[in-house]
């Protein structure tokens, strides 16, 4: 028997599927990060030696595994492409390598084939899209210093404004500073500004805010439903370029990440969008995941179909 294998490579743990050769999963388990943006080289290495002493321990062989996927952020710099493929080989594997976009093998995960739309939205934001030609488009995924509105960390970053705007007299009769308050166990403006500038504090941490707005949504709070609006807005903003230029106006869009798993209020106020734009699509809940998206791929690869 040969294997497939499939890697999803996050920023806090990396997912690995094992396959037959015709994509049944097998069994899977997770190891370290193995993303380069920020991440550490000596612990990524040793999450690429641990992944590989599983997959030899599974498979009885390397030479066994027919094609090897990676889906992993930040491969559009040729140098982290380069870094993941040293450390495939590194760790004794030969055989065919893929490493691709985090954001195509989660399309094909979600969407359980080598088409359709994403979109995510989680600490950052991102849409991507495949057609039946193989045509690909990508829109945001840029960063939260100039892009990834609609996101975890834009929702939290908003939260924080409407904290210290209300404490200074410029909006009023919002829930939004209480609560957030409460989350970060502080009681002043100072407080949460020392938070805020703290060179330990990261993206994560802002976007760890974000499900404040579905509690103040839930109280009817006006701010909080202007920014659940506004968030919305900034989503569909990202999916009409894919629809448009893929021509996959009837194609179902397949939703990640928190923000649009979690929050209602910002799913609800996109789905209205789309009923307008686009009347033929949909949001829908993916499929499987980004792991299993890399084995389709290496699938494919394999195969040709």
């Amino acid at each position: 028997m040969t294997y497939l294998v499939g890697v999803d490579g996050g920023g806090t743990k990396t997912a690995v599927i094992i396959a037959s050769d015709k994509g049944e999963e097998l069994t899977r388990f997770t190891v370290g990060p193995i993303n380069y943006n920020g991440g550490d080289p000596d612990s990524i290495s040793a999450s690429f030696t641990e992944m590989f002493r599983q997959i030899t321990l599974y498979c009885g062989h390397l030479q066994l595994v027919d094609h090897l996927c990676i889906g992993a952020a930040g491969i559009s710099n040729p140098s982290v492409r380069s870094l993941l493929e040293q450390q495939a080989r590194d760790c004794g594997y030969a055989g065919p390598l893929t490493i691709t976009g985090d954001q195509e093998t989660a399309l094909y995960g979600a969407q359980n084939r080598l088409q359709g739309i994403i979109l995510i939205a989680g600490t950052g934001s991102i849409c991507f899209g495949v057609n039946e030609q193989g045509q690909q488009h990508r829109t945001g995924g840029f960063g939260h210093l100039i892009d990834d509105e609609g996101s975890g960390y834009s929702i939290g970053r908003y939260l924080l404004a409407l904290l210290v705007q209300s404490a200074d007299g410029r909006i009023k009769d919002t829930v939004v500073p209480e609560l957030v308050y409460q989350q970060l166990g502080m009681t002043t403006v100072q407080e949460v500004i020392g938070f805020v500038y703290d060179k330990g504090t990261t993206k994560k941490d802002i976007a760890r805010l974000a499900p404040i707005l579905t509690t103040a949504c839930e109280q009817g709070d006006a701010q909080a439903l202007r920014l659940a609006e506004q968030s919305a807005a900034s989503l569909y903003e990202l999916i009409v370029p894919v629809i448009e230029r893929l021509a996959l106006g009837e194609s179902p869009i397949a939703m990640a990440g928190s923000v649009l798993q979690k929050s209602r209020f910002v799913q609800e106020g996109l789905e209205r969008r789309l009923a307008l734009g686009y009347p033929q699509t949909r949001l829908m809940m993916p499929v499987k995941d980004a792991a299993y998206g890399a084995v389709i791929l290496a699938k494919f690869k394999l195969w040709g179909k």
